[in-house]
């Protein structure tokens, strides 16, 4: 040990493995702990202690441990935890999955700190959802409505366009709430392709004034992985619950988040969970997607969409597992309505928001919206049913009735699911929706009153106002 420019130097190294220090015992360490290490030619570096241990404290180092080795480096204890400077000033910029400038702006000048790890709300102090987001997507906002306070994450698989939906609902989301909403973006482990796709986009549309990016590239520090969300979420804090706004959190891929979180937890010799994941993954991907929510007395809220792929698009993966346990529905992106260009692929049949009636209604959205919504769920499930049942026996046994629905299926995926960029307003969706409906005989809507039929479809087809 020795005192140097950052106070005491510890120098007892046991290892290092990727992106940890093993470090021998010492006094008043605790769990979470700031450190700044430094190498044999004083360049530092920052980190957290990650575990104290009896035999050993495990340090992890943000930037990476290259160029560290156990002669030269030094760890110097801060006895604070690691923290993120934030201000008003973060609109309208871009950072790195450490938190540092990385569009040439210079530095934030601080208005306060916050502890990146933050903590998930108490269920006490959370106030019921009752607004909704509108995202200008109608299998969205129909038929899996997004609620302020809400975590929806949404399921995608290789090569399906997650990062085009995200950028649109980002978009859009932002447009439709008169720039009153902000959007925290955070990608983890993202190409450097779709870094300048994500950087593109929002600048080109505008939607950047009113956003804070946070970027980490594969190729950076696995570590950093581990850092963006949670940088992400205290930014999202910070405006929410300091400055009053309402914020939406976009996580993208929290499946490289997760295989990151696997990695360190090798390099710590633990023993794995499923597939390789640390047994304590289901507590870990918690404290990220709890940080969600509405506090009462407090004006603003944190809505989060994660972003997590499937891989072989096997829904039933650890990560896509438990996200599912933890969050409040999901939207699913399907490979079928991919392979038949219509986009956004959203599948509103395995799709769920469980906070869905919460937002919508008579006083909030329009009287008809949950009835529309469940006959057109109804119908289109139905639809899928007897495609199947015509692959087989042919079309020629099927009734006027059948036909019409089948009629249905295809409309509502080409008109109604494949939308394109263009957002739609509640009133358009609501609209197209009860469109579709009116190709159907009457006796087949069982899900709407007869009030919202003579309401908002007037005019009904003559081949299909017969039961």
């Amino acid at each position: 040990m020795a005192t140097g420019l950052y106070g005491k130097a510890y120098r007892k190294i046991q290892d290092i493995k990727g992106p940890l220090i093993f470090l021998e015992p010492v006094k008043d360490v605790r769990y979470g702990e700031r450190v700044t290490i430094t190498d044999s030619l004083d360049h530092s570096k920052g980190g957290q202690v990650l575990d104290v241990g009896e035999r050993a404290i495990v340090i992890q180092v943000f930037e990476g441990s290259d160029g560290l080795d156990k002669k030269g480096t030094a760890v110097f204890f801060t006895g604070d935890v690691v923290k993120l400077g934030l201000a008003e000033d973060m609109l309208g910029r871009v950072f790195d999955g450490s938190g540092h400038p990385a569009d040439g702006l210079g530095d934030v000048y601080p208005e306060a700190e916050l502890p990146i790890n933050g903590s998930p709300l108490n269920p006490v102090a959370r106030r019921q959802p009752f607004e909704w987001i509108q995202t200008g997507i109608s299998a969205i906002d129909i038929m899996n409505t997004l609620v302020k306070g809400q975590k929806l994450p949404i399921f995608t698989g290789a090569g399906l366009p997650a990062n085009r939906v995200a950028v649109q609902i980002a978009r859009q989301v932002i447009r439709q709430s008169g720039e009153e909403l902000i959007v925290v973006f955070a990608g983890m482990g993202i190409t450097s392709r779709e870094y300048s796709y994500f950087y593109r986009e929002f600048q080109e549309s505008g939607a950047l004034a009113n956003s804070v990016l946070f970027l980490n590239l594969a190729d950076d520090p696995t570590i950093e992985r581990i850092l963006t969300p949670r940088l992400a979420l205290t930014t999202a804090e910070y405006f929410a619950f300091t400055k009053g706004r309402d914020v939406l959190v976009i996580l993208t891929d929290m499946l490289n988040y997760a295989n990151a979180l696997r990695e360190i937890s090798s390099a710590r010799e633990e023993i794995p969970g499923r597939r390789g994941y640390p047994g304590y993954l289901y507590t870990d991907l918690a404290t990220n997607y709890e940080r969600a929510g509405i506090v009462k007395g407090q004006r603003g809220s944190i809505t989060q969409l994660p972003i997590v792929t499937m891989p072989n698009d096997d829904i039933t993966h650890p990560v896509i597992d438990l996200t599912g346990y933890i969050t409040e529905g999901q939207i699913i992106l399907a490979r079928e309505l991919d392979r038949k260009g219509y986009y956004p692929p959203i599948n509103p049949l395995p799709s769920l928001s469980r906070l869905m009636n919460l937002g919508i209604g008579s006083d909030k959205t329009r009287e008809d919206h949950k009835q529309l919504s469940d006959q057109l769920y109804a119908l289109y499930a139905q639809g899928k049913d007897l495609e199947k049942l015509t692959a087989i026996i042919g079309s020629e046994g099927l009734g006027v009735a059948e036909k019409q629905i089948i009629d249905f299926t295809a409309r509502f995926e080409s008109e109604y699911i494949n939308q394109g960029d263009q957002p739609r307003s509640l009133e358009e969706s609501l609209a197209l929706g009860w469109d579709l409906l009116s190709g159907v005989a009457r006796g087949e809507l069982r899900r709407v009153e007869d009030k919202y039929v003579d309401k908002y479809m007037p005019k009904r087809a003559a081949g299909a106002a017969g039961d």
